[in-house]
Formats: C-alpha cells, sequence, structure tokens
C-alpha cells in the first residue's frame, strides 16, 4: 500500500532548477536511503513532502490517517520545559484521549441505562487504544530511548534551553522515536550523535517495522539499515534496491554502459555527417545523403551528465610553530561547574590528535579552552609559540545574508574577483552555487565555504570540531586526503571512525576525563 506518492514534481530557486518532473511512491515499511552530493536537493524534497516548501509543479499526495515524524533541526523548544517535559508530548494525543475518557466517566453518573451501555463501550475502545500504545507505561519508554540517544547523561531535568544545538537536536530526536510515527524523515541523524549512540541507532531502525526516509552521509550507517536507494542527480531521482553497496555497483555499471552508447553513437553521427558534406551536392547522390541527413534529424541524442566539480583541498602552510603546541597544568573546563578532572595533557608539532567520546562530555569546551577562547575553571593552559591557527566550528551560530563570493571577500579583500571564484570552485561548488546567498544553500555547501576559508589561510594547527558532518562521500573523501598530507599539526573532534583513524597520531578518549557519569 502506498503511504506517499509525489507525481511529476519541479522545483527551482531562482535560475537553479533542483527537480525537473520526479514522480516517487513510497511502499509500508519500505526502509529508504535518500542520496546525493551536497546541492542536489536532498533536504529540499523533504521539505516539499512535509509541506513545509510549496513546489513550483507536481503533486504531492500522503494516504489518509498516516502520521508522518519528522526530524527538523530548526524547531524551537520552549523555555521552561525539561527534556522530560519534551519527550512526554510526544504521546501528547494518549493524553487528550485520556482526558476525553475521564470526562466520559464524568458522564456516567447521569446516564441513562442505554446512555450508559454506549458510555461504557466508548471508555472500552479508548483504554484499548491507550493500553495498546503504552499509555501506562510512559514514563519507562522515555527512559529508555534517552537512555539509548544518551540524554540521561545531560539529565531528564535539565531546562531545554540551556542546552547546545547538537543535545536539541538529539532531544528532537528522542521525541520523534518516542512518536512511533506510520514514516520516519530523518535528515542526517548521526551529525550529533557518538558511535555508541549511533551504534544504538542503528539497531532500533533495524527493527523499525515501519517506513523510513533517511538522508545520510555516513556510509556504514545507511548500509546496514536501508533496503533501497533513491538516488539524487542532476534533477532525476532513480530508484535502486538493495544496499548503498548494491547501488553503486549498479550505478557505475549504468554510466560505463551510457558512457559506451555515446562514444558509439559520436561515432555514428560523425560519420553520418561526413557523408553527408560529402556527397549533398553531387547529383548521383544526393538521395543517399538526403535519407542519412533524415536519420540523424530523428536520432535520440544521447547526452551525458555534467560532471560535478569535485573538491580539491590544498591547506596552506604558515611558517613552522615552535616544538610545543600547548600544554595544560591542572587545567579543569567548564562553564558554571566543572565538565572534566584537572588535566595535564601536552601536544607537540607534528601531533595529529583526534578526541573522542560521547557527546556532551566536553570535548568542544577543552578546544574552546585551549584556543583561549573561553576560560577554565581552574588550571591554566601554555599555548607555543609562532602558532597560526585555523578554527572550524561545529556549528554556525550567526545568520548570513551574504553571497558565497561576498563571503569569502571579506576575508581576502585583495583577491581578484576570478579568484575568489576559483577557489570556491575548487572546493567543489558551482556556479549557480557561487553566486547563492550562503542561507540559500545546503549544510554541506555551507561548510565547503567555510572550509574554503580554512585552506586559503595560511596554518600551522588546525582545529577542527566535526568537519565532517554534512560532506557528502567525495568531500569527506578528499578532507581525509588533504589532512593526512598536511604538514602541521592537527586536533579534531570527529565521530566517524573511518574518517579519523587514517589521519590521527593519537587518539584522546575524553570520557577518561570527564565528571560526567555514564
Amino acid at each position: 500500500m502506498s503511504i506517499l506518492t509525489v507525481k511529476d514534481l519541479s522545483h527551482g530557486f531562482g535560475d537553479r532548477a533542483i527537480f525537473n518532473n520526479v514522480s516517487f511512491r513510497l511502499l509500508k515499511g519500505e526502509h529508504i536511503g535518500l542520496i546525493g552530493a551536497n546541492g542536489e536537493g536532498k533536504s529540499t524534497f523533504m521539505n516539499i513532502v512535509t509541506g513545509q516548501l510549496q513546489p513550483d509543479e507536481g503533486k504531492v499526495e500522503w494516504s489518509k490517517n498516516v502520521r508522518v515524524g519528522y526530524l527538523d533541526q530548526h524547531a524551537v523548544l520552549e523555555k521552561g520545559m525539561t527534556i522530560r517535559d519534551v519527550l512526554r508530548t510526544a504521546f501528547q494525543y494518549l493524553f487528550d484521549m485520556e482526558a476525553e475518557m475521564n470526562q466520559l466517566f464524568d458522564k456516567m453518573g447521569e446516564a441513562s441505562p442505554e446512555e450508559l451501555e454506549e458510555l461504557l463501550e466508548e471508555t472500552g475502545t479508548i483504554q484499548d487504544v491507550l493500553t495498546n500504545n503504552d499509555f501506562y507505561i510512559i514514563d519507562a519508554k522515555v527512559e529508555e530511548i534517552a537512555r539509548g540517544l544518551g540524554l540521561d547523561e545531560i539529565g531528564l531535568d535539565r531546562d531545554v534551553h540551556d542546552l547546545s544545538g547538537g543535545q536539541r537536536t538529539k532531544i528532537l530526536l528522542a521525541k520523534l522515536l518516542l512518536e512511533k510515527p506510520d514514516i520516519l524523515l530523518l535528515d542526517e541523524p548521526t551529525n550529533y550523535l557518538d558511535e555508541q549512540h549511533i551504534e544504538w541507532l542503528k539497531r532500533y531502525l533495524l527493527e523499525y517495522e515501519n517506513a523510513f526516509i533517511l538522508i545520510s552521509h555516513d556510509i556504514p550507517f545507511l548500509n546496514s539499515v536501508v533496503n533501497l536507494i533513491y538516488h539524487m542527480e542532476n534533477q532525476e531521482l532513480n530508484r535502486y534496491a538493495g544496499s548503498y553497496e548494491e547501488f553503486l555497483k549498479v550505478y557505475e555499471m549504468k554510466k560505463q554502459q551510457l558512457e559506451a552508447a555515446y562514444k558509439k553513437q559520436q561515432q555514428e553521427i560523425a560519420g553520418l555527417k561526413d557523408f553527408v558534406a560529402r556527397n549533398k551536392a553531387r547529383v548521383s547522390t544526393r538521395n543517399m545523403a538526403m535519407s542519412r541527413q533524415k536519420k540523424l534529424d530523428k536520432m535520440e541524442i544521447i547526452e551525458l551528465a555534467q560532471e560535478r566539480p569535485k573538491p580539491e583541498f590544498h591547506f596552506k602552510k604558515a611558517r613552522t610553530s615552535g616544538k610545543l603546541i600547548f600544554e595544560t597544568k591542572d587545567l579543569v573546563i567548564g562553564y558554571d561547574e566543572p565538565l572534566s578532572r584537572p588535566l595535564n595533557l601536552r601536544m607537540e608539532r607534528g601531533q595529529k590528535v583526534t578526541l573522542t567520546g560521547a557527546n556532551g562530555i566536553g570535548k568542544t569546551t577543552l578546544l574552546r579552552s585551549i584556543l583561549g577562547e573561553i576560560k577554565p575553571v581552574s588550571g591554566e593552559v601554555e599555548r607555543g609559540e609562532h602558532l597560526f591557527t585555523g578554527y572550524f566550528e561545529q556549528e554556525m551560530k550567526s545568520t548570513n545574508s551574504n553571497t558565497c563570493i561576498e563571503e569569502v571577500w571579506s576575508e581576502f579583500p585583495s583577491f581578484t574577483q576570478y579568484e575568489v571564484r576559483a577557489a570556491l570552485a575548487k572546493c567543489g561548488l558551482t556556479t549557480k552555487h557561487i553566486e547563492s546567498k550562503v542561507e540559500v544553500l545546503s549544510g554541506g555547501e555551507k561548510a565547503k565555504v567555510r572550509l574554503c576559508k580554512l585552506i586559503n589561510n595560511e596554518t600551522n594547527l588546525l582545529v577542527l570540531d566535526e568537519p565532517t558532518n554534512h560532506l557528502d562521500i567525495d568531500a569527506k573523501e578528499e578532507l581525509k586526503r588533504a589532512l593526512k598530507e598536511y604538514k602541521g599539526s592537527i586536533i579534531l573532534i570527529s565521530h566517524e571512525p573511518e574518517f579519523y583513524q587514517e589521519v590521527a597520531t593519537d587518539i584522546w578518549n575524553c570520557e577518561s576525563w570527564t565528571t560526567k557519569v555514564f
């Protein structure tokens, strides 16, 4: 049975087409991976099917009474609500039913025998719905999901207003899973999860009996939970049965077949054109030339899709730093309360250190304390000499009305417009993206603009906080290569072992220092 039907969908932003006549059908219980390079329109597609965006053309039809759950990373959480309060709102419809049932009980005192029978039947039906939907064990369900995603470590009685963007996304994901909708729409759910919670979500989705559409650039995760791939490329949406690995094999084979057919047709076209050119003027061969020309006119020309620009990252190296990068003496990090025990850490030139560990234990706080952006609770940090630091922050808080060109130009005023465009193109952005405003770009394209600024500054120390969030596969692979090649020092926070294991010379597990209880 079809839950969602999308017919003849076309959409674009300005003169940039995203979809052209796309159709799509989602059946009950299908586990779909929605994939494509940054900027191909995956999040736009989600916004259209959830009704947050009206398409230029086409129809989106949901079947009746379908409960849709969408992980919206921009949802607002009210100040004054605790994490537990927010999670309990997943069951609001059941609380409403309980209130309705209690009103029916109140009516029973004054009801006639016939009315009483009707009321008893109605309350019985509601009672069954409440029981079947785990209403009487809501708190246990809330705690189970909170534990799975690590929210119990933050504290279920914490005000949601005090939390980081990543922690808020975790809460929205937990609420969504508790709602158990008929279809889950998940846009990059692993971005704010650490390895252990990604593993938990993987198990959860494998056992999920309802349908879901998942956007993810985390290939091992995607591979293990989906049974269908929908691939977005060049304004088209194509369906492939099986895992991501199976999709890749079929996709490569189709690409090679198309290229071979294109080559063969181009040779045939060249031959026909040559024959026509040589023979159309001669009376004896004019008819043959005309029939060849007709064949040319009727021919359905095979077109190869334009290759997307592949990103190239080459970090500019500053002068060599001193031997010491930083040293901490009894450093205790935190804001209002300590997040770590006293830390005595030392990093020297040439080391590439990855910080791992669960979210919320202070990895970003440690980075910002080392950089001197925030004051420690106690202790001190000694930073080495001649450090030229490039910092990639996980979350950009400010809204941005600049175009990509203006954004890069503001940092490099001496660049010509050609140099700015070339620098952005090298990071894998097309002309259309380069001329767009930063705020209308996808998460991956925004990350590429920030990386463009980073690689064009001279550095000898890179401080990278989850740089692979939102990046597509090509960009992730190229960033890994560039970091392995980088001659300076690196401090990296990452939750993707397949990314950091080849880069890091040292892995520091922050869970061994944290004051948080696991």
